[in-house]
């Protein structure tokens, strides 16, 4: 038998105030994107925003259905808006923060498994990690640097891509 660690790594700011300006700037376009977010089911408000190499900002805010399945969570509107029309522009940054009126949050909400899974694509596809800025108003803000801190054993299979 072997035993294996896995270690993960992020810091934490108190305050929006403490991050360097592009990192705090790009916290206050996702709380923007709050404002698109269509949750009338959940009353459970999520917005991103994504940083581009290029200095653009793209938007999410997640998207519900009465069908919930048919639903879509904030990052992944951003990141695939980023796929379909900025690919070659590789995103720096995204900042992700959520909102309800039916509670207090009290620290940054992390995002789904599937979120995390198409992070991952994006950062193999640019070959690049992504720093993630994970917040909600008057709690602590996470930045997280790479995939691989926040989902450890991704799945990616090499030998699905083929060669046209």
């Amino acid at each position: 038998m072997t035993n294996h660690e896995i270690k993960i790594a992020f810091d934490e700011y108190d305050s929006l105030k403490e991050l360097p300006t592009a990192d705090h700037d790009l916290c206050l376009e996702a709380t923007e994107a709050l404002k698109n977010s269509h949750s009338p089911y959940s009353k459970f408000r999520v917005g991103a925003a994504l940083r581009l190499q290029s200095g653009k900002i793209i938007y999410g805010s997640n998207q519900e259905n009465v069908a919930y399945p048919s639903g879509l969570c904030a990052e992944r509107v951003a990141l695939f808006y980023w796929g379909a029309n900025h690919p070659d522009d590789p995103v720096v940054a995204m900042a992700v923060t959520a909102q309800t009126d039916e509670f207090m949050l009290t620290k940054p909400v992390t995002s789904c498994g599937s979120c995390l899974q198409v992070l991952a694509e994006v950062e193999k596809k640019q070959n690049k990690p992504i720093k993630i800025l994970l917040f909600v108003e008057g709690g602590p803000i996470w930045v997280i640097k790479g995939i691989e801190n926040q989902l450890p054993f991704l799945f990616f299979e090499e030998r699905l891509i083929t060669s046209s």
